[in-house]
């Protein structure tokens, strides 16, 4: 079926049609793994448009949320990156960025050279580019986290939000940040990179304001979907799209369900960081709970055995969307479950590490195979398909 490619604008657009979210956790060079499942929804989506090569999953949605290697992945697929060509540069960079060096294996260092990624960064998206510019073919929501006022920002491409253009006492727009820069600063993993500092005001005879941001993670949305779709529907973002299983589809895309048994003895200040992603993983089950329990979903998990898959229940009495959530479990019966060739208990354990390049090959193959047991045509309705040409 032909359609009409759109605008950024017009994807952002409250004229009453339906609209489309996809929403991509952070986990480091787990990311890789996000993208073997992104595969089969873009071939499924490819398919059902009739578009051949030409098909972008930025095309399709009209809002791209991404956190850390989310946020990455996001802003490439934001700017009409195909699938692969993103696999082929995400491979990349994981093999240059994450580099050990005994250097870096000392207590208050950050773990890896965040100007290896900057390089990185600034080569993949552009050195210019700035969030508001018109190299982004669709909307794109990045989350961040100011360190030194502990507070999450959802950081967008929107040209209605309040603060994307300039303001008063020389404040810069959100429009105006190099988008290099908006993604690296939600990829600074405490322990792994030093925060990102990004001026957020000044001017001629302004003293400049910065902010030191790190990694989106450490927030309550390392998995975005939940802000993506308070973005999309809460007034004061001035989004403000309509709500309704068959008005609004969130797509979430998981990077791999820790194995919380897995130990990070070996890693520096240990417990705080064990804490940290118990913290994460609490934060991820939330969000799959409250976003299941206010959607229609093909794809319910069970969240325990006391609430088992939430059928039945709403949150206000009718569904908010369409929701559809895709996910590895990483424990290690449910990989062999996925890929019966991984045998030894290393190996699969390992699969957790958010820093393993030696992992991202295997990691890539259980999101293909993921893909391929769990994304349907079917459970892409088609009052969401895209508008005929």
């Amino acid at each position: 079926m032909p359609y009409r490619i759109l605008t950024r604008d017009e994807h952002f657009r409250r004229d009453g049609t339906p609209k489309r979210i996809l929403a991509l956790d952070g986990g480091g060079l787990r990311g890789i793994l996000s993208l073997g499942i992104l595969e089969k929804i873009e071939d499924v989506l490819r398919e059902r448009h009739d578009r051949g090569d030409g098909f972008r999953l930025c095309h399709y949605f009209d809002l791209i949320a991404g956190t850390s290697s989310g946020a990455i992945i996001a802003a490439a697929l934001a700017q009409g990156w195909s699938v692969g060509e993103i696999r082929h540069m995400y491979f990349s960079l994981g093999r240059r960025v994450f580099k050990k060096s005994l250097f870096r294996q000392v207590r208050l260092r950050a773990r890896y050279d965040e100007q290896a990624l900057v390089a990185e960064l600034k080569d993949v998206f552009g050195a210019d580019t700035t969030l508001g510019g018109p190299e982004l073919l669709t909307g794109l929501l990045v989350v961040i986290k100011r360190l030194d006022s502990g507070s999450p920002w959802p950081v967008s491409n929107n040209p209605h939000s309040w603060y994307f253009v300039a303001g008063a006492n020389g404040r810069m727009g959100n429009g105006d940040y190099p988008l290099w820069q908006v993604v690296r600063a939600s990829t600074a993993a405490p322990y792994y990179f030093e925060p990102e500092t990004i001026t957020i005001s000044g001017g001629p005879n302004l003293s400049p304001v910065t902010g030191s941001f790190v990694d989106g993670g450490v927030s309550p949305f390392n998995n975005p979907a939940l802000q993506a779709l308070m973005y999309a529907s809460l007034k004061g973002y001035r989004v403000d799209w309509e709500t309704g299983a068959e008005r609004l589809l969130l797509v979430s895309v998981g990077t791999g369900a820790a194995d919380p048994a897995v130990s990070n003895a070996k890693l520096t200040a240990s417990h705080a960081l064990r804490a940290l992603k118990s913290v994460m993983q609490d934060c991820a089950v939330l969000q799959e709970t409250m976003l299941q329990w206010m959607s229609s979903s093909p794809t319910a998990r069970m969240i325990d055995r006391e609430l088992g898959e939430l059928a039945g229940d709403l949150l206000n009495g009718a569904p908010l969307m369409s929701y559809l959530r895709y996910n590895v479990d990483l424990r290690p019966e449910s990989v062999r479950a996925l890929d019966g060739t991984l045998a030894t208990m290393d190996t699969v354990t390992s699969l957790s590490a958010m820093d393993a390049p030696g992992n991202m090959q295997t990691l890539h193959r259980l999101g293909i195979l993921a893909g391929a047991r769990d994304v349907l045509a079917s459970d892409f309705g088609t009052v969401f398909d895209l508008p005929d040409t």
